[in-house]
């Protein structure tokens, strides 16, 4: 670009951006859209060599020409027609939580298997992060209680696991 181009555009900004950004604004309602459309209609009269050679109305009014065409232009168009603004943004995507569903249905079903006693140990141990002592201050038998109903629940658990396809 060379001196006299930069002029030539930095005069066609000065003249024409801010009338011409109002007027697009007033029928767009969408300043990103104006901006957009401005911008366009300046660089078609900086291209078009003998525009600073007119008058400035007829300059003027030649530019509010161009920016109302493009402005229909852009409106007609399919992406406008498919497109639409939204003021606030979908939720984001979120990971796929089928794999834990199914895990704690699995589980939740094996330790349906388990009789009263096994269970009861296994469920405050694992999901209540309860200590020996705890559990058996909770239900009111020995800590050797405790920690065989534990070992024997948890085997349990194990092969109640292996016959619904949990392997290791």
């Amino acid at each position: 670009m060379t001196t006299s181009d930069d002029a030539t555009l930095r005069l066609l900004h000065e003249r024409y951006a801010q009338p011409l950004w109002r007027y697009v604004f007033s029928l767009t309602r969408d300043s990103y859209q104006s901006e957009d459309i401005v911008q366009e209609t300046l660089l078609k009269a900086w291209n078009s060599p003998r525009i600073l050679d007119e008058p400035v109305e007829e300059v003027r009014g030649w530019m509010f020409t161009v920016a109302r065409n493009l402005v229909i232009d852009q409106s007609r168009s399919a992406r406008s027609r498919h497109e639409r603004s939204i003021e606030r943004l979908p939720e984001e995507a979120s990971a796929d939580h089928a794999d834990q569903i199914f895990d704690e249905i699995l589980i939740h079903d094996a330790l349906a298997a388990l009789s009263e006693p096994h269970r009861q140990v296994v469920v405050l141990a694992y999901y209540g992060a309860c200590s020996t002592q705890q559990i058996a201050a909770e239900l009111g038998i020995a800590d050797g209680t405790v920690k065989s109903r534990l070992h024997y629940g948890m085997r349990a658990l194990k092969l109640a696991l292996q016959e619904r396809g949990v392997t290791r």
